[in-house]
């Protein structure tokens, strides 16, 4: 089985959450075939915050200067990064960390003028990725991609995950957050979602910001032939095994709720 794992950012940075989580995806890794894909985004408000530079966001994303690529690089395909490889290696799995400007792993195309520097990722090699599972590595992928003319964009951690998940055929992706999953309007977590739920919870905005670019990357995610996307809790014990064995935990969603392409969620 292929499995396609989005760590967020916020699950990293403290050492004994990240020495368990490596844990988990290095004793996934040593049973299936397996890709990671991690943010870092309260990495870089940090860093950028000592440096003495507001983040401005704009729909969730954060506008990238120069100065803010420079951030990403260091933060996201530095330190974050090479913690969690380390993290994964010491839970004794070889693991190959890279980002989407690697390859070139994923191409990316600008978003707009008024973000500066952010990308939305197409196409991603699912070649490379087999190159490096089938040699015995785990892939541990940065949010960052890049174009042909040799320009770098920060990229969503989400939106990364689906074009990996695409490009590499995955049969399921997890989202691993620092929520319990998907609430309604009562604060309920559902264990399931369908389109139409999406769409209402969008609309109303109870779904908003980071879980509302989630709900969104889980749809495209599903419409690219994904077999099954989970939201779930990254901070619950052995939360990876339990979501592998069918446990009831997060928000799952699958293709038969799914609109036919071109309805808007």
């Amino acid at each position: 089985m292929k499995l396609v794992i989005k760590v967020g950012g916020s699950l990293l940075d403290n050492a004994d959450c990240r020495a368990v989580i490596a844990r988990q995806l290095a004793e996934i890794a040593r049973k299936s075939e397996l890709v990671v894909i991690h943010g870092g985004g309260q990495q870089v408000t940090r860093f950028l915050g000592e440096q003495g530079v507001e983040s401005q966001f704009v729909g969730g994303l954060r506008i990238s200067d120069e100065p803010v690529i420079d951030a990403v690089l260091k933060v996201i395909a530095g330190s974050v990064n090479k913690r969690l490889v380390s993290a994964i290696v010491a839970a004794g799995t070889s693991a190959f960390g890279l980002s989407g400007v690697d390859g070139p792993l994923t191409l990316a195309d600008r978003k707009g003028e008024e973000l500066g520097l952010v990308g939305h990722p197409g196409a991603t090699d699912g070649q490379l990725l087999d190159l490096l599972v089938n040699a015995g590595y785990l892939p541990v992928v940065a949010c960052i991609a890049g174009d042909r003319e040799g320009n770098i964009y920060n990229v969503n951690a989400d939106q990364m995950a689906v074009s990996c998940a695409s490009g590499w055929r995955a049969e399921k992706l997890f989202f691993l957050t620092d929520v319990a999953g998907v609430r309604d309007q009562a604060g309920r977590v559902l264990p399931h979602i369908s389109a139409e739920e999406i769409s209402g919870l969008i609309g109303t905005r109870v779904a908003h910001g980071g879980m509302q670019a989630k709900l969104e990357a889980a749809m495209a995610a599903l419409r690219s032939g994904i077999g099954e996307v989970i939201i779930a809790p990254g901070h619950h014990p052995d939360i990876c095994s339990r979501l592998l064995g069918g446990e009831a935990l997060g928000t799952r969603l699958s293709p038969g709720w799914v609109p036919e392409r071109g309805a808007t969620a």
